[in-house]
C-alpha cells in the first residue's frame, strides 16, 4: 500500500445485502389481479326457527327445498324443526358465513307428531317454572319456555333488570323435568318480539311480523321529523323508542339537505325576509318579508336563494341590503288530463269527425199544456175543468151521480172504488169517516 499523499487510491464499494433481493427458490409467484377468480356462488336455503324471525343459511345438499316447506336442521344445539323461507338459490360466497350447516330432511308426520307433543308440553313447564321463581323469590319476569326437537333440552327465556343469580333455581328444575335446563335473559324489545300485541297504530307489532334485527333508534330522529318528544307518543308498547321511526329518516335526512333552517335569510320574488316555518315534505317554507312584517307568505325551495342559512354568528358577513328580489317563477300551463284506452274506445262510440247541430229549443216553444199545474189543493167548487177543446167543461149534478151508482149496485156491475183517485181538501186526508167521503164530496 502507497503511503504517499499524492498518490491515488482506489475504493472498493462493497455490495449492500438485503432481505428483499435474496432469491427465494420456495417463495409462490403472486399472481395478477386479473388472474384472481372471483368467489363462486353457493346454493342455499333460508331457514326460520320461528315463522316471522331472522332467515339463517342452510345447505340443502341433494334436496330440492321449496318455500314453506318444514324442515330439519342440524344446528349447534342438536338437530331442529324450522321453516323454509327461500327455497333453493344462489348467493355469493362473501354472504354466506362458514361453515355451513346441513339440513337433514324434509320433516316428516312423524316429525310433527314429535313437535306437537313438546309444544303440547310446554303450559306445563311454564307454569313449573313461575312457581319456583315465586319460592326462590327472585326478581325476574319469565316470558316464555321452549322445548327443542327432540326434548333434550328446556330452554326458559326471562326478563330483569339486573343480572340474577338462578343457580338454585336451575338445581331444582333440573330434578323436576330431568333433563338440561338453560335460562336466557333477554331485553324487552326481545319479549315484545316473541309476545306480540298491537301497537298505538292499530297494527301488530313490526318486529314479530317483518323485522329480522333491531335497528338502533335515538331521539335524535323524532327531532330530525319533527314529532313529538313525548316519551309516551314515541315510545313502543316495550317501553323503547318505536322502530318505525327508523323507516323513513333517510328520506327526512336528504330533504333537509335541500331544505334552509328555521331563521335562515332568503332572497325572494318579492324581496328579502327571514324563514319562520320550513315543511320538508312540501319542501316548502314561510317567510316573513323585511318589507312588509306583517304579512308571511309561502315559496317553494326552487323559487327562493339563501343568503344566510341558519341563525347569524358574530363573524358572519353583512347582508347587503340593495340585493334586487328575484325573478317571478314561471307558471306553467296545466296539463292535459290523459285519457286511457278504456276512455278511448267508449269516447269512438259518440265522437265523430263531423261537428254535431244541436237543437236548440226555446222555452217559448214547450206546449202550453205543460205550464198549467193542477192544484189539487182549491175547493172543489173553484176548480175549473176543461175538455180537450179548451171549453168548460159541464158539471153534473149530485143526483144523477147517485142515481147511476144505485143502478150499478144492483146491477151487481160495481167496480172497485180503491182505483179511483181522491183528492181532500187542503191537501190533507181527513182523520174520520169513512174512505169515500171524499170523492163523493
Amino acid at each position: 500500500m502507497n503511503n504517499h499523499s499524492d498518490s491515488t487510491t482506489e475504493e472498493v464499494k462493497t455490495p449492500v445485502v438485503t432481505f428483499s433481493n435474496i432469491p427465494l427458490d420456495d417463495e409462490p409467484a403472486v399472481p395478477a389481479f386479473d388472474s384472481i377468480p372471483e368467489p363462486q356462488d353457493v346454493t342455499v336455503a333460508g331457514i326460520q326457527f320461528k315463522k316471522g324471525g331472522k332467515i339463517y343459511y342452510f345447505d340443502p345438499g341433494k334436496l330440492d327445498i321449496q318455500t314453506g316447506e318444514e324442515v330439519i336442521i342440524d344446528t349447534a344445539r342438536g338437530p331442529e324443526y324450522g321453516f323454509c323461507a327461500e327455497g333453493n338459490q344462489a348467493v355469493p360466497a362473501s354472504k354466506v358465513v362458514q361453515p355451513l350447516r346441513p339440513v337433514i330432511r324434509i320433516a316428516t308426520d312423524n316429525d310433527r307428531r314429535i313437535r306437537q307433543e313438546y309444544k303440547d308440553k310446554e303450559p306445563h313447564a311454564f307454569e313449573v317454572c313461575q312457581n319456583k321463581i315465586l319460592d326462590h323469590k327472585l326478581d325476574m319476569k319469565l316470558v316464555s319456555a321452549e322445548y327443542s326437537f327432540d326434548g333434550s333440552k328446556i330452554l326458559f327465556y326471562f326478563t330483569a333488570d339486573g343480572r340474577v343469580d338462578f343457580r338454585d333455581l336451575v338445581k331444582d328444575l333440573a330434578g323436576v323435568f330431568r333433563t338440561r335446563i338453560e335460562l336466557r335473559q333477554i331485553g324487552v324489545r326481545d319479549e315484545a318480539k316473541m309476545m306480540g300485541g298491537l301497537g298505538i297504530c292499530g297494527r301488530p307489532f313490526c318486529c314479530k311480523q317483518f323485522l329480522d334485527d333491531f335497528q338502533p333508534v335515538s331521539i335524535k330522529m323524532a327531532k330530525t321529523q319533527s314529532l313529538s318528544l313525548n316519551p309516551t307518543k314515541i315510545s313502543g308498547t316495550c317501553g323503547r323508542l318505536m322502530c318505525c321511526l327508523k323507516y323513513e329518516q333517510d328520506a327526512y335526512e336528504s330533504l333537509i339537505k335541500t331544505s334552509p333552517k328555521q331563521d335562515s335569510i332568503v332572497n325572494t320574488c318579492d324581496g328579502k325576509g327571514t324563514v319562520t316555518d320550513v315543511s320538508l315534505l312540501k319542501q316548502t317554507v314561510k317567510v316573513r318579508l323585511d318589507n312588509d312584517p306583517s304579512s308571511i307568505k309561502c315559496y317553494h325551495n326552487c323559487d327562493i336563494c339563501i343568503l344566510r342559512n341558519g341563525k347569524g354568528k358574530k363573524n358572519d358577513p353583512p347582508i347587503p341590503d340593495d340585493i334586487p328580489p328575484l325573478p317571478k317563477p314561471v307558471e306553467k300551463a296545466p296539463e292535459p288530463e290523459a285519457i286511457t284506452m278504456f276512455d278511448e274506445s267508449i269516447l269512438s262510440n259518440f265522437v265523430t269527425d263531423e261537428p254535431q247541430q244541436t237543437m236548440e229549443r226555446k222555452h217559448s216553444d214547450r206546449p202550453q199544456e205543460q205550464h198549467l199545474k193542477k192544484n189539487y189543493n182549491r175547493p172543489r167548487q173553484d176548480r175549473k175543468y176543461k175538455n180537450q177543446d179548451g171549453k168548460p167543461r159541464q158539471q153534473k149534478s149530485a143526483a144523477p151521480q147517485e142515481n147511476a151508482k144505485s143502478q150499478q149496485r144492483e146491477g151487481g156491475k160495481s167496480k172497485n172504488n180503491n182505483n179511483r183517485r181522491r183528492y181532500y181538501r187542503g191537501g190533507k186526508k181527513p182523520s174520520g169517516g169513512s174512505q169515500n167521503q171524499g170523492s163523493n164530496s
